[in-house]
């Protein structure tokens, strides 16, 4: 039975990592000596995005009206729900998808079916960090999902010769999910174990998380 397994999630602390760090070798280089062959390998979306150069200042983006008119449609505790955050999701997918996605988010819900937004309005909508959504100094710029988050995950479970790898989304409203997932893992079921956010933003900077013995884990369910 899955209960009978041992799961511990092991928070792993770094310095600051930059665009001038590797996502690949600074995992190993924490995880050295800590990872075995049966567990995973979890890291924050916004920490692989921001090793990628996939983050941007506020101040360097030129706000449009669609965009301030747009932004007052999103719940306040969304990364969508300010001028920039809308601002920097139309300038990747496109300002006329994004709005025409939010009228379809809108209907959407009229009859029912929620999520429509997030469907139509590109990879990007759900992805998007806003100010504040990581730790400092990247606190004050919005980051971006990862780039080519599955080949990321690959090279991480071939590199560090463990279970598998993934790369999750989680923060502190109970939200969980996985970005990227190595073949053969259970995405789900470790985003689950995720959802207590054992992640570290701010003065923690515990970026990285391994779940220990999640092979088992998965095996017995």
């Amino acid at each position: 039975m899955a209960n009978d397994v041992k799961i511990e999630l092991v928070p792993i602390p770094t310095r600051i990592l930059t665009d001038k760090d590797d996502i690949i070798d600074c995992v190993e280089h924490y995880t050295k000596g800590k990872i075995g062959e049966n567990d995973v390998i979890s890291v924050a979306e916004s920490v692989v995005a921001i090793t990628q150069g996939r983050a941007i200042r506020p101040e360097d983006l030129n706000i449009s009206s669609l965009a301030k008119l747009c932004c007052r449609f999103i719940p306040d505790y969304g990364s969508l729900a300010s001028p920039h955050g809308m601002q920097s999701l139309m300038d990747v997918e496109g300002k006329w998808r994004v709005a025409g996605a939010l009228v379809a988010g809108f209907l959407g819900k009229l009859v029912g079916k929620n999520g429509l937004f997030y469907e139509w309005g590109g990879e990007q909508t759900a992805l998007i960090d806003d100010v504040t959504g990581t730790m400092p100094p990247f606190d004050k710029h919005i980051v971006y999902g990862p780039k080519n988050p599955q080949d990321v995950v690959r090279r991480l479970k071939e590199r560090l010769g463990c279970f598998g790898a993934l790369i999750a989304d989680v923060n502190d409203l109970k939200r969980s999910r996985v970005v990227g997932e190595s073949e053969g893992l259970d995405g789900l079921a470790a985003a689950n174990l995720l959802i207590d956010n054992p992640f570290g933003n701010a003065s923690q900077k515990t970026p990285i998380v391994i779940i220990k013995n999640f092979k088992q884990y998965q095996l017995s369910r």
